[in-house]
């Protein structure tokens, strides 16, 4: 139990992240986000349009 316990201690202490893990799915996800916004343009701007013609009626 105490090689247990020590062993965690020390990975705890090392644990410095995944910083490039945390990049690469903020990278992709932008690139995700302006994909669909170059090819959907126009239906997401009627949609908006749509939303806030029936919001404000």
């Amino acid at each position: 139990m105490k090689r247990l316990m020590t062993n965690l201690a020390i990975r705890l202490r090392s644990d410095r992240g995944d910083i490039p893990g945390w990049v690469l799915v903020t990278v992709m996800t932008a690139g995700l986000v302006t994909a669909i916004w170059l090819i959907a343009d126009g239906q997401l701007t009627s949609v908006l349009d749509r939303a806030i013609a029936s919001v404000s009626v």
